[in-house]
């Protein structure tokens, strides 16, 4: 049966979105700055697809649906999940990434599927650590999945992967995908290394640069459209683009997509910091700045300090309750942030203060990298401008590649 891909170009005014009401844990520390809906510089707001119900309600008629998402699947306060069901929408169960449905869980950290005590509705956990994707009987039970998230932007973020799953999932079964589109926070940047596919992995799942500047939808187009789903296969898909966004807009999120990526400064250093993860340096989990500070026990010469604790979504963070040296980012502007992209200068300068070696590194790291020859040159002594220029030419090719999946202006 053939399979088609729609996408809604919208051309309606713009409606007012996202007055979110989140738990304290969830809300994205603004600072200084006013949590309030994004705005493009006429004054007319962002408007994200799930808030669009004229666009994609009739798709759902009569139909089985799933809907993948947590707790950042917002419009104008509600869940995406109470919109759907109040106007009558047959959801059968939802599909909750890793974190869970709430968006509590720790990284990594196996969640178990439940249910919804507000609705009552089935939670299938696509991050229990069972099998990888979705349970095909269930996949058969339904007809349409809908895919409601906030991404980051980031190709070791995983929520895109395990959309990619639900693809795979609906591919084989003759289903239906359609997603309602969200702004990426870190859509105006595209950096890094493409993956190279020998270190294809959880936090790795497609050929794209680490800092790839497209939405979920975006992305799902390019999947479907470059063969990059299983056996080459192609999905009925149907993208409901969002309303006055371009890949320049200073998009602000108005809930934390996850535990420990809380204020708007940590999202813009996560492509520099999370390589930290595969290094016995604290990135900040387990403080009140994760992705904002790093440090040691054994780092030299550091005017700031912090010791790691358990806390909710940091119960075990690496060097807990041993008192770290290190550097405090958590000043840095947004556009001093955003203008780095990848800075490998802090990787760098935590390896060369620690003397490790090749102890310093795990193996995770090339994971999260996507290259195998990343580690050499940092140990050679190699400038992280220098590194940098190494996947200039992905960075050109990867853009060229893209474009005609692209929804929204660059």
């Amino acid at each position: 049966m053939a399979r088609k891909i729609v996408i809604y170009i919208l051309a309606i005014a713009a409606t007012t979105f996202l007055t979110a009401c989140p738990t304290a844990a969830n809300t994205v520390d603004h600072a200084d700055k006013k949590a309030e809906v994004t705005k493009t510089p006429d004054g007319s707001p962002v408007t994200v697809g799930a808030a669009q119900t004229e666009r994609y309600l009739s798709l759902l008629d009569g139909k089985k649906v799933a809907l993948f998402s947590n707790h950042t699947g917002i419009v104008d306060g509600r869940h995406t999940l109470d919109l759907l069901l109040d106007n009558g929408v047959d959801v059968k169960c939802v599909f909750s990434p890793e974190h869970g449905f709430r968006g509590t869980a720790d990284a990594g950290q196996h969640v178990s599927s439940s249910v919804d005590e507000k609705t009552g509705i089935a939670i299938a956990s696509l991050y229990d650590g069972k099998r990888r994707g979705p349970d095909p009987k269930l996949i058969d039970s339904l007809d349409v999945i809908v895919v409601d998230i906030q991404d980051v932007g980031l190709r070791y973020y995983t929520y895109y992967a395990s959309m990619i799953e639900l693809m795979n999932a609906a591919a084989r079964a003759a289903k239906k995908i359609i997603v309602l589109d969200r702004p990426n926070p870190n859509g105006m940047t595209v950096d890094g290394p493409t993956l190279d596919m020998r270190y294809r992995s959880g936090v790795g799942r497609l050929p794209i640069p680490v800092v790839h500047g497209m939405t979920l939808g975006e992305l799902a187009l390019m999947a479907n459209g470059e063969g990059w789903l299983d056996d080459s296969m192609k999905v009925d898909l149907t993208v409901v683009r969002c309303l006055n966004y371009t890949h320049q807009t200073r998009y602000r999120l108005p809930v934390a997509p996850s535990p420990n990526l809380r204020t708007m400064t940590a999202i813009y250093l996560y492509p520099s910091l999370c390589y930290f993860e595969a290094t016995p340096v604290s990135l900040g989990r387990g403080t009140d700045s994760p992705f904002m500070v790093y440090g040691h026990p054994e780092m030299k010469g550091r005017a700031y300090s912090f010791t790691p604790r358990s806390m909710s979504g940091a119960k075990k963070p690496p060097q807990m309750g041993k008192l770290c040296h290190g550097v405090d980012l958590s000043g840095i502007s947004d556009e001093e942030a955003i203008a780095q992209g990848i800075n490998l200068e802090y990787l760098i300068d935590a390896y060369r203060d620690l003397d490790m070696g090749d102890k310093f590194f795990t193996s995770f790291f090339e994971l999260l990298i996507g290259r195998g020859d990343i580690r050499r040159m940092i140990e050679r002594g190699m400038s992280a401008e220098e590194i940098k220029a190494t996947w200039a030419d992905d960075v050109k090719q990867f853009k060229n590649l893209r474009k005609p999946y692209l929804l929204y202006p660059e």
